[in-house]
């Protein structure tokens, strides 16, 4: 499953970049802005898009995946629904950054920073997990404060943990699996992030001269 979310969040990324910079450099967003919809409509309708978009994608990869795994060896991973659940959170938080930079920035720098701030949060992850297995609270703490950067890594750790095996949980120790687990709190912060920036990529494009 670590490859399927890999996977998910690039194609968030890259189908979502130039969705509203690249409209609005090559012009074709006056189509839509000179129709009767408020600029808040435009934003949310193609976010809304690519959300289903997404989320179907992540289900018929994961989906496929895990029944793959069952057909073959009759495993069944536990907490399906909250793992699936926190994977396609993920990939909503992208997009609402990507969205954000779109409203502000043009499609490269947009790309830049988003595919930026995700690796930010994909080192910060692999530090706070050696950090966990080798008893370095300055490790740790490095990983926490990039998951607050972006905490992509760390609704991807949440669901690793839901959905990891009764043998990875016992041994404690797996390369795709965190050693740290995000707490509750940081998935409530992530939903907070996630929202905040889809308010602001709408304020912004509300605000921006066309």
């Amino acid at each position: 499953m670590y490859v399927v979310n890999f996977l998910v969040v690039i194609m968030a990324v890259l189908t979502s970049v130039d969705t509203l910079s690249g409209e609005i450099a090559s012009g074709t967003i006056h189509t839509l802005v000179s129709k009767p919809l408020r600029r808040w409509e435009i934003v949310m309708g193609k976010w809304l898009g690519f959300a289903a978009m997404l989320l179907l994608y992540l289900l018929f990869m994961g989906g496929g995946v895990l029944a793959l795994i069952y057909l073959i060896s009759g495993y069944a991973a536990p907490n399906l629904l909250p793992g699936l659940a926190l994977m396609g959170f993920n990939v909503l938080l992208l997009l609402c950054v990507s969205f954000l930079g779109g409203a502000s920035l043009s499609t490269l720098a947009n790309g830049v920073l988003v595919f930026g701030l995700y690796g930010v949060a994909f080192i910060g992850g692999w530090i706070e997990q050696f950090g966990a297995l080798m008893g370095n609270q300055t490790a740790i703490n490095i990983g926490v404060v990039c998951s607050l950067v972006l905490p992509s890594e760390a609704l991807w750790k949440r669901a690793a943990y839901e959905m990891q095996s009764p043998l990875v949980a016992a041994l404690g120790i797996s390369p795709f699996t965190s050693t740290s687990v995000p707490s509750p709190l940081m998935v409530a912060y992530a939903a907070l992030y996630g929202l905040l920036a889809l308010s602001f990529a709408i304020r912004h494009f509300s605000r921006r001269d066309l």
